[in-house]
């Protein structure tokens, strides 16, 4: 795992930012940056709705957790060819009680990627925090007229009609995420691309569908002179190593995303390539193994 400096690295002078945004690694001859879009305050009882307050107690204890922590919201930018894909959008700044999220627009600007410069955007699935980045004032205006925005199809029918039937969110959250998706398709659906299974955005860059977290939530794998790496969505939260049946309330299908996670966690076992998810910290690149009946998560080395 090398830095790459073929994507924009610029020195932010007097940043605000305590930490770094942004971390480049090279696929072959595949770009990808991941971009910290901020993070999330969320209660970690929405993130194992199966399991009792005993055990919930013990996973944080052995962690130094409290109940309510920050989770990372990362996106990533790829870079194949004459191609510049960004993956997910974050947050975006239009919901009220997320100050530290949102900041996808500017630290694409730190990187040296302009929103004109975007060639696609994939998007694993239309919750509020992975299409955001796209709704706030004068974004798409900046965007290409032709830019192609890559969603399942699966995940299109899901939001004519959402289901909220088997999740466990705060009660507030269905509401927003309904309105998010229905702006969302109302601004962008001109320029959507939809896909059903599998769908090949660039040379080497490959969406799938996964299902599980949302009817239509994929995985988008890059491959080149025989590196790989997985960005995996919301397929799997930290927890989701030590305890891969361990449900979320964000899930619409929960025994679903428990096969999906299982099934992504032994993939990547086997090939020892490099995962990055949106909700594990900050830049989240590492690998998988297998830990008897569970798994462990490999931290990758900063290359620096």
């Amino acid at each position: 795992m090398s830095a790459v400096h073929s994507l924009p690295h610029t020195v932010e002078a007097a940043s605000a930012d305590l930490v770094p945004s942004r971390y480049a690694v090279r696929i072959g001859e595949i770009d990808v940056m991941v971009i910290s879009d901020g993070v999330l305050p969320i209660g970690f009882e929405t993130m194992s709705t199966n399991v009792d307050p005993a055990g919930r107690t013990a996973w944080l204890d052995n962690r130094l957790l409290p109940e309510t922590f920050d989770w990372a919201v990362n996106v990533v930018v790829i870079r194949s060819g004459e191609q510049t894909i960004l993956v997910d959008s974050g947050l975006g700044g239009e919901f009220e009680g997320f100050p530290r999220a949102g900041q996808l627009v500017k630290r694409l600007q730190a990187a040296g990627i302009a929103l004109d410069a975007l060639t696609d955007i994939v998007l694993t699935h239309l919750h509020m925090d992975h299409v955001g980045g796209l709704l706030g004032a004068g974004v798409k205006e900046k965007l290409r007229p032709d830019v192609r925005i890559h969603v399942a199809a699966a995940e299109l029918a899901f939001w004519e009609a959402p289901d909220f039937s088997r999740t466990v969110m705060p009660s507030p959250i269905p509401d927003v995420l309904r309105a998010t998706a229905k702006q969302f398709l109302a601004d962008y659906r001109s320029r959507i691309q939809a896909f059903d299974d599998e769908y090949q955005v660039a040379p080497g860059v490959m969406a799938r569908r996964t299902g599980g977290h949302t009817p239509g939530h994929c995985v988008v794998r890059v491959t080149s002179g025989g590196d790989a790496l997985t960005f995996a969505g919301d397929a799997l939260f930290p927890v989701a190593f030590d305890h891969p049946d361990w449900q979320n309330g964000f899930e619409h299908d929960p025994e679903e995303a428990v096969n999906v996670r299982l099934r992504l966690f032994r993939d990547l076992a086997a090939t020892g390539e490099l995962l990055v998810a949106t909700h594990l910290s900050f830049p989240s690149v590492g690998r998988v193994a297998v830990d008897g009946d569970a798994f462990r998560w490999v931290p990758g080395y900063w290359d620096y």
